[in-house]
């Protein structure tokens, strides 16, 4: 087991996911988000079935950040309703997990090239 958390959240639009990708990295929240566009999501919400196209986010983070970030997701996230699920991490390459954890909170982050 690693430190390292996974957090998936969708939302509405690339705008959506770029803005909130983008500040969760600049306020090292997150060390890196991955935006995966063309989801198809059939859910249920006020008691009526819906379909939506949404992007996914992959948000990359350590344990003692995930709080924080749930919050900040929470405040900016466009639903009303956001997807917030925590994965943890069982294994990881040494190098990138290493990164990670240098790419969030107070750590002084490295660049990955």
């Amino acid at each position: 087991m690693t430190d390292a958390r996974l957090i998936l959240s969708t939302v509405d639009s690339q705008a959506a996911a770029r803005t909130l990708a983008t500040g969760l990295v600049e306020d090292r929240l997150a060390a890196c988000v991955n935006i995966v566009p063309g989801v198809q999501s059939v859910y249920r919400w006020q008691g009526v079935m819906e379909s939506a196209g949404e992007w996914l986010l992959l948000i990359k983070t350590t344990a003692a950040q995930v709080p924080p970030l749930l919050a900040a997701l929470a405040e900016r996230h466009p639903y009303e309703v956001p997807e917030g699920l925590v994965l943890a991490v069982s294994d990881g390459l040494p190098g990138y997990l290493a990164w990670l954890a240098n790419s969030v909170g107070n750590a002084g982050g490295k660049s990955r090239e």
